[in-house]
């Protein structure tokens, strides 16, 4: 099976780490995101992965120069403009050889090697949905798609998906008030399609999956969804970046180590609930809670960085403060005593 994996966006929400790079290349404690993504799809069988690009592509094509990602093959389908999430569904399935009806083939083989069957999903979603069973799911209930649902607890933020007892999609529910929404079951995006959905995508516009192509499926009935309680996160936000990623430390998700064995952690420092990374220095006497210094970044003594991220070869002068999600953006400084409360660093301009 084929996977589309969306990843042309410019994730302004994490600027400016993203200023320059896309953010599923950002690391993800101790390698890109997009390698999380790609390994937990490998998991599941599938055998080939087509990245949807847009912004700076080739930061995908130098990082993976022989085509290989997290040890499966990947295919770079890169967008000429953006084109929303269903155009660029469409623009990576031809791309990738995938088309509607028995016409499905694949430079990786012929057609009888390559499922017609095809998964979509969002690169900054890191997720633990078997889609083993997702899959299976939706080939017995004969669906032409079929969506993964997430519960939260404050389904206000987004749109909640109301189904029926045969798991049909009812309809979309955007960003209900609180208290008035149907359920707290919300798309989680990962999708299972077959190829005749690309005949619902027009060519030559922008279109979107989520606000176009699903509402007319579910007015039909022929729109399926799954509900999981697997871990799910959408990490596009400074909050959520951190969070995923003291989650694979602190046995929540997993116990990978907290500190790269090349970066530099002085004795007396306190560092709780943290991720240093590679090459990372933290100072004398510093103090981390719940934050992500990233790659040859440097925390100087006595420094208090708390809720907050520092950028690849940041610098964090001695008795400086960052709290409440602060982000310092690539080679940074931040002076000596200079306290910061939510501040992004450069803002933009």
């Amino acid at each position: 099976m084929q996977a589309i994996v969306l990843v042309g966006g410019f994730g302004t929400r994490l600027h400016p780490l993203t200023r320059n790079v896309p953010k599923q290349m950002l690391p993800v404690v101790d390698r890109p995101m997009i390698e999380h993504v790609v390994a937990h799809l490998a998991a599941h069988g599938v055998t080939r992965v087509v990245l949807s690009l847009g912004f700076r592509p080739e930061a995908f094509s130098d990082a993976y120069p022989d085509g290989i990602c997290a040890g499966i093959p990947v295919h770079y389908a890169v967008e000429p403009e953006p084109l929303d999430t269903a155009g660029a569904v469409r623009f990576a399935a031809l791309a990738a050889g995938i088309r509607p009806g028995n016409e499905s083939a694949s430079s990786a083989g012929s057609a009888d090697d390559v499922s017609d069957t095809f998964l979509v999903l969002n690169g900054d979603v890191l997720t633990d949905l078997n889609v083993t069973a997702m899959v299976a799911g939706h080939r017995a209930a004969g669906a032409e798609a079929t969506l993964a649902l997430t519960e939260v607890d404050d389904p206000s933020r987004y749109g909640v998906v109301p189904t029926d007892a045969e798991g049909r999609v009812l309809g979309f529910v955007e960003k209900p008030d609180a208290g008035s929404e149907p359920s707290r079951w919300i798309n989680a995006g990962t999708y299972v399609l077959e190829p005749s959905i690309l005949e619902r995508i027009p060519a030559g516009r922008r279109v979107s999956i989520e606000r176009e192509v699903f509402p007319a499926m579910a007015a039909e009935g022929s729109l399926h969804a799954v509900q999981s309680d697997a871990y799910w996160i959408d990490a596009g936000t400074p909050e959520a970046y951190i969070r995923a990623q003291l989650d694979l430390v602190d046995g929540t998700r997993g116990d990978l180590p907290a500190a790269h064995p090349s970066s530099t952690v002085d004795p007396s420092a306190d560092v709780q609930r943290s991720i240093v990374m590679a090459g990372a220095t933290v100072g004398p006497g510093a103090h981390l809670l719940n934050s992500i210094v990233m790659d040859a970044a440097t925390v100087g003594a006595g420094a208090m960085v708390a809720h907050s991220i520092v950028g690849p070869g940041a610098h964090v002068g001695e008795g400086a403060s960052l709290t409440d999600l602060t982000v310092i953006g690539e080679s940074e400084s931040v002076g000596a005593g200079i306290e910061l409360i939510g501040a992004r660093v450069p803002g933009d301009s």
